[in-house]
């Protein structure tokens, strides 16, 4: 059966808002030009193909239903990497391991005890000897290499194919549609290469992560490749959703700052310059402890979704007061242009002023700060779970798996790869974030335009 859980909701609105903006944006000259600006940007174009893989994991993830077995809840992304979640060792194993990573005492049958270091139960069990691990690696990655380059193609002639028949079909008519309309070798060349960066990988892990524990287990013996893609929902979510939350304060409070000015600008003013004030961290401390006091009711899914939903919420009332600033910025110029002039000499409701005039010429500022917020929150997160007062513990995150690397890095002999699998993953979000969304600075920024 379904579960829908609070923060899916905020997901599945986010997903649809991306979908209505594309369709809009489609239809105004100016997007389409940036569009054409970022697309000619190659390193944007794979850090864009990057983000789409995060958000799709982050998709799946977001999909629940209520295992009637277990009395759990899964996701689509659960039942997608079953062997990962299901392949559970007894404690700790190094990355790509048969053996485990700590000894255990082994009673012989003459009495005799010894200290060994045992077999795993799941890695490598097609092995009969552990000496041919690395050829069988090798092999693996050939296959997966072989197979995701014939993948690429494929996928790149599904690409050009489906662009060729919507010109046909929804541009048969355009007066323009001709030569300028169809793919270029540039344009064709891009997409192979994201096809490329997007199946190799892919493949690759798709012939070794059922056979093998590739960032090794944690401390239960759980798979800490399957816990690193587990967090990405939570990554995004804390990214996404908490921008989401701030983005409406932020232009209503703006743009009316900006656009009326007097007594109304100066209680904004007031207002986001106290907030300002106050030490974030300090109030997210003292909003999650009242959380976690008042908890009470639901399992354990529902009670750690809860709770990073309300983080998420005064992770945005403490950020909200930069972008406010910005648009309350931006609408005193807007303000002050002759069309703006224009439409109150001609009596339009300033509502519609509002509306029409302002709010348009805010988003290339409000995307951009989407964007570039976007990878602050996800460190942020870590921090926090760092400290303490993060997400549940119950919940996967990669400022949980930091946390507890914290402990391990102590440890004789050091645990070393729960923290590089947490850098791995958050890098390869936070990296094509940053690039995606200087590209799209460069593209929407009318100062850096000449």
């Amino acid at each position: 059966m379904i579960r829908i859980l609070p923060t899916d909701i905020f997901i599945f609105i986010l997903v649809a808002s991306g979908l209505i903006f594309i369709l809009l944006a489609r239809r105004r000259e100016y997007w389409c030009t940036a569009w054409q600006q970022v697309r000619s940007n190659h390193i944007a174009m794979i850090s864009l193909a990057v983000l789409s893989i995060y958000g799709s994991i982050a998709l799946l993830d977001s999909i629940h239903f209520e295992d009637k077995k277990s009395a759990n809840t899964l996701s689509l992304l659960d039942y997608i990497v079953a062997p990962l979640n299901q392949q559970v060792e007894k404690t700790y194993s190094a990355p790509f391991a048969t053996y485990q990573y700590t000894k255990e005492t082994l009673e012989l049958p003459k009495g005799k005890t010894v200290r060994i270091y045992p077999r795993l139960k799941y890695a490598a069990t097609h092995l009969e000897k552990s000496d041919s691990k690395t050829r069988d690696i090798t092999i693996r990655v050939i296959k997966g290499f072989l197979q995701g380059t014939l993948s690429a193609i494929i996928l790149t002639a599904i690409i050009l194919g489906i662009y060729d028949l919507f010109t046909k079909t929804f541009l048969r008519n355009d007066p323009h549609h001709g030569r300028g309309k169809r793919p270029s070798k540039r344009t064709v060349i891009n997409i192979m290469k994201i096809s490329f960066a997007l199946t190799i990988p892919l493949a690759i892990l798709i012939h070794i992560a059922p056979y093998y524990h590739i960032f090794g287990t944690d401390k239960v013996g759980s798979d800490v490749f399957y816990r690193s893609i587990k967090s990405i929902r939570t990554g995004l979510v804390i990214g996404s959703v908490t921008t989401l939350i701030v983005t409406p304060f932020a232009i209503f409070f703006g743009v009316v700052a900006g656009y009326f000015g007097g007594i109304i600008d100066d209680i904004i003013q007031y207002v986001y310059s106290t907030l300002a004030s106050i030490p974030s961290v300090l109030l997210i401390v003292s909003f999650m402890l009242l959380v976690e006091f008042g908890e009470s009711g639901g399992d354990i899914a529902w009670r750690a979704d809860r709770r990073l939903l309300s983080l998420c919420i005064i992770m945005g009332i403490t950020s909200w007061t930069g972008l406010c600033r910005l648009i309350r910025g931006e609408t005193l110029k807007l303000r002050e242009h002759e069309y703006v002039n224009a439409a109150l000499a001609f009596g339009v409701n300033r509502l519609k002023i509002l509306s029409r005039h302002i709010v348009p010429n805010l988003m290339h500022i409000v995307l951009i700060s989407f964007i570039l917020r976007f990878s602050g929150l996800v460190l942020a997160e870590a921090v926090l779970a760092y400290i303490g007062i993060g997400v549940d513990p119950a919940m996967e995150s990669w400022g949980n798996m930091i946390n507890t690397a914290r402990l391990e890095l102590a440890r004789e002999p050091v645990v070393w790869w729960n923290l590089i699998a947490a850098f791995f993953f958050m890098f390869g979000l936070v990296l094509p974030a940053n690039l995606f969304g200087d590209a799209l600075r460069d593209a929407l920024d009318p100062r850096l335009k000449t």
